[in-house]
């Protein structure tokens, strides 16, 4: 499965804004080198980094540890809180995959009823 470097970029960037920080910042509480973090915000070195130093910046954002991993090989992030997921194990992280996009499904059906139920019960459908 090939990388996306570019989404996470994107992630680090959204979540650095979110929280009004600056890149030095991000740097610092992950302690990772502000030329890191700088390449990989501006997405203007794409190279293989250490799932230490995405691991580090996730953390220090914030998100799951396994949130940057995720988005770079285009999984669905894990939640914060969620137990560690061995993403070397395709099965595992396919079966995870859809186990989230199944609860999605279900959220959503659930919120279709609700709305299909009150457009039912209104007087004027009659």
């Amino acid at each position: 499965m090939s990388e996306d470097w570019a989404a996470v970029a994107k992630t680090i960037n959204e979540r650095v804004h979110a929280l009004g920080w600056k890149q030095r910042e991000l740097a610092e509480r992950s302690q990772v080198s502000q030329a890191i973090v700088r390449e990989i915000q501006n997405h203007t070195v794409e190279r293989k980094r250490s799932d230490r130093t995405l691991e580090a910046l996730a953390v220090a954002l914030g998100l799951h540890p396994q949130h940057l991993l995720a988005v770079l090989h285009g999984r669905i992030p894990p939640a914060l809180g969620q137990p560690r997921e061995d993403m070397e194990d395709a099965v595992s992280a396919r079966l995870a995959v859809i186990e989230r996009r199944l609860s999605d499904i279900t959220e959503q059906l659930a919120a279709l009823r609700a709305d299909l139920a009150d457009v039912l019960s209104r007087p004027d459908r009659q």
